[in-house]
Parts: structure tokens; C-alpha cells; sequence
């Protein structure tokens, strides 16, 4: 894709800059952009890649508010946020879009995107919120007045309010696309005016889902709460992290976005293994449970292999897998993965997990041919490949990978770890002899 920026005009004659991304006929999803605009995210690594990601199901709509980015600059609009909804309807009507889903970030777009959805619910019918702003407060005029003293200071310290200890090269990125971004007077004008949304909020009838890192330092964890408290049958999501924009780290929560958008196997859909007969297998199974159990007892140990399996299962999505729900392993996950490089890097993200918490895993690894069925909405996966990579599981060391001769040459080339040769050992169930390796992570694929 290319970003191909054209113009429409909103009511008060201002020229708004728009750009459209994907399948034309796919149903549309309006990305609300905060700081800084859509041609800087379009420009930088980690914006695209998010921005592609949106439109990789949908027809992605991105548009910059009037004075701001591409849009017409040095327009006069004090304190007119009402101005800014109108925006979001002018590129709307211009494009026919008909009805929509919208996900806005921070505090232009969030307050733009509330008030024109309040006043439109017939046309959006979804709303998600990356940490809304619901009301102004004092702070905001102080901030003005440091716009007005220096423009070029503002842009650092917002590059450090929202991405807080770095990466330093992106805090460089944020600050310089800033001052580009908009003038400081218009900054200062959009500062200053004053909003309350809090009635808005509670009249809104379509499905909302708000996303907030609860060590954000650009918006509070109360005032999001507050925010999601106000909307009838509103999901609140809290996330891990500290950066206060959705383009950074967003595999965080995509599939949660995707879900609530109505993206059917998203993850299944970025999965090579999931569109063939073919799949890389990850077991994983807690070490001496039973032992543990009485050690522990029931209810401790329950709630830490509860957290480590949420935490497996996110590592597993994190690395391209997909953890089998139809699976009642009892203290062990399922997954495949379209790759023996991700399964390899997802195991070494479960092994982590792991050494972190007080239970031990056994993991296994194995490549074949799977049937995959789905009842009552559960996936399944079943045959031998599966039972052989769960052999491997119990044959492998507390706190090792091993994986088969089929995943070694798979990722020799691929995965960056070393093999340790275990030999070929005799399994239950299984015709011929299995030859193992153990995963090293200490230097180049060898022989």
C-alpha cells in the first residue's frame, strides 16, 4: 500500500486532509490519528506497520483535523471542538461511507470522534477509544502557556510524557514530527479550549471498547475509568505498559480490537499453518504437578498455573502461534504456528515465563500434517503429529525445549539457536523411532 493523501471541505470552508488504505469494498474503519499525524505515523517503521494491520481486513480511512498535519493550516477555531467532529463528518459524507466503525486515540480525536457518534449513532457502529480525554482541566492551560514560551521544549517533554524511558530514537521521531506537525499557535488555540463529554458519554447506545496502559502519564487510569463508567455497557480494557499512543506495542491488544470490530480468525488468518494441513505443534506441560499440588496446596497452586497458563498463551499469540482452546490439557497448553522459527521463539517466551514463576515446564516440539475441527465455537486439533509432539513434551528436561528431527531441519536456517543431539528415542503409540535435539540459544544453527 501507499498513503495517497486527497482533500474534501468541512462546514466551515477548512480543506481536510484524508487518505484511504486497503479493500475498497471491505467494511469501513475510520483511524482517528493523534500525535503526530497521519503522514509521520505513514513515514515511520512502527506506525505503518500499524496502520497496514488495520487495513489488512478493512477499508482503513485516516484523516488529520483542520490545522493540523496535511490538512489546511492556521484556520481560526477557538475552543471549537464541535469543529473537529465536523471534520470526521466532511470526510465521512464525502467518502459515502454509509455506516462505519471508528477507533480514536488521546484527546482530539477521542472527544471529535464521542461527540460526532453521540450525534450520529445511526452511522457508527462501533466505537473503540485508545485513553480518552473526557474533560479539559487546569493542567491544559498551563501546557499552553508552555507552547507559547517554546514550542520546540513542548515537543520533548510530550515525546518523554508519552513515550516515558524510551526508546530514545523514537522520542526524537515524536518530537520532531510534532513541531511539523502544527503551528504553536494552533496548538495553544486546541489547548485552551474547554469540554465536558460526561453527558455525551451516558446517552451513547452503539458498543464501546476503551483501551488504556495503566502507567500512562498522558491520561489518568481514573479519568479512563471514569469514562467507562458513564457509557451503558462499556468494555474497558487495561494493558500492560506505559506508552500512551496505540501505534507503539499495539500486538498487545490487536486481536482484542479485532475481535471487538468483528474480525473472525484474526490470528488464525496471520497463521500460515491454520490455512493448510500442515502445522508446527508446541506442547507444554507444568513440571511434577502433582507433587506441587500438595507442596503448595489447591488453591495456591491453581491461581499460579492459572496466571503462567495466561501468561503462555499470550507469549504463544505474541510469537504468530495460536493456543488451542478445545484442549483440556489440565496443566499444559496446545499451540501451533506457521513456522518452526515462531514455534521455536515461542517456546523460548513460554521457557522465560517460566523461570519467572515457581512452576517448571516441560516443552516439546513437532511438524506434521493436523485435522482441525471446531465444535460449539472451540478449536481442535488432533492427530498423530500432535500425539508425537506431546511424546516430546514428556520427554524433555524441566526447564528444556526439546524439539524433532522435522523441527530441527525446518529451522536450521531460521531460528538462530543451536541443536544439541539428543538420539532417537522410542515412543508409546508410535511405528518408528523419533530423533530429538535439544534447543540451545547460544550462537548459529548448527549441524
Amino acid at each position: 500500500m501507499e498513503q495517497q493523501i486527497s482533500y474534501c471541505t468541512a462546514a466551515d470552508g477548512v480543506r481536510v486532509a484524508y487518505a484511504t488504505y486497503g479493500n475498497d469494498g471491505a467494511a469501513p474503519v475510520v483511524y482517528l490519528t493523534d500525535l503526530p499525524g497521519q503522514e509521520a505515523l505513514w513515514a515511520s517503521t512502527w506506525g505503518r506497520r500499524f496502520m497496514e494491520e488495520l487495513a489488512r481486513y478493512r477499508r482503513l480511512i485516516t484523516f488529520d483535523f483542520g490545522g493540523f498535519g496535511a490538512s489546511q493550516r492556521n484556520v481560526p477555531r477557538p475552543g471549537r471542538y464541535d469543529l473537529f467532529a465536523a471534520d470526521l463528518a466532511a470526510v465521512a459524507d464525502h467518502l459515502s461511507l454509509g455506516q462505519f466503525d471508528v477507533f480514536a486515540a488521546g484527546m482530539g480525536p477521542g472527544m471529535a470522534s464521542i461527540m460526532y457518534a453521540g450525534a450520529h449513532a445511526e452511522r457508527v457502529t462501533r466505537l473503540a477509544l485508545f485513553s480518552p480525554r473526557i474533560t479539559t482541566s487546569d493542567v491544559d492551560s498551563s501546557v499552553a502557556e508552555s507552547i507559547r514560551a517554546s514550542f520546540k521544549l513542548f515537543s520533548r517533554s510530550s515525546a518523554s510524557l508519552f513515550f516515558p524511558g524510551g526508546p530514545s530514537d523514537v522520542q526524537r521521531w515524536f518530537s520532531t514530527a510534532i513541531v511539523d506537525w502544527t503551528s504553536a499557535a494552533q496548538f495553544e488555540e486546541f489547548l485552551r479550549g474547554t469540554f465536558d463529554l460526561s453527558e455525551t458519554l451516558s446517552r451513547l447506545t452503539l458498543p464501546v471498547l476503551i483501551l488504556h496502559r495503566k502507567g500512562s502519564q498522558v491520561v489518568s487510569s481514573s479519568e479512563i475509568r471514569e469514562a467507562a463508567s458513564l457509557i451503558p455497557g462499556a468494555r474497558l480494557v487495561t494493558l500492560e505498559g506505559v506508552a500512551g499512543v496505540p501505534y507503539w506495542d499495539f500486538e498487545q491488544y490487536i486481536d482484542t480490537l479485532r475481535e471487538f470490530l468483528g474480525i473472525e480468525d484474526s490470528v488464525e488468518t496471520r497463521t500460515a499453518a491454520l490455512s493448510s494441513g500442515s502445522a508446527v505443534i508446541l506442547f507444554t506441560d507444568i513440571v511434577s504437578s502433582t507433587e506441587l499440588t500438595e507442596r503448595m496446596g489447591d488453591t495456591a497452586f491453581r491461581d499460579a498455573s492459572r496466571a503462567l497458563d495466561a501468561g503462555l498463551r499470550a507469549a504463544i499469540r505474541d510469537a504468530g502461534g495460536v493456543a488451542v482452546e478445545g484442549k483440556l490439557l489440565g496443566d499444559g497448553v496446545l499451540a501451533t504456528f506457521g513456522s518452526a522459527a515462531q514455534a521455536i521463539e515461542g517456546a523460548r517466551r513460554c521457557l522465560a515465563l517460566s523461570a519467572a514463576s515457581e512452576l517448571g515446564l516441560h516443552i516439546g516440539l513437532h511438524a506434521g500434517d493436523v485435522i482441525r475441527e471446531e465444535v460449539d465455537g472451540r478449536r481442535d486439533v488432533f492427530g498423530g503429529a500432535v500425539n508425537i509432539a506431546a511424546r516430546i513434551c514428556g520427554l524433555s528436561a524441566p526447564g528444556e525445549i526439546l524439539v524433532s528431527d522435522v523441527v530441527r531441519g525446518m529451522a536450521r536456517s531460521s531460528a538462530g539457536v543451536v541443536f544439541e543431539d539428543r538420539g532417537e528415542r522410542e515412543m508409546k503409540g508410535v511405528g518408528e523411532a523419533v530423533r530429538v535435539y535439544v534447543v540451545r540459544a547460544d550462537g548459529v544453527v548448527g549441524d
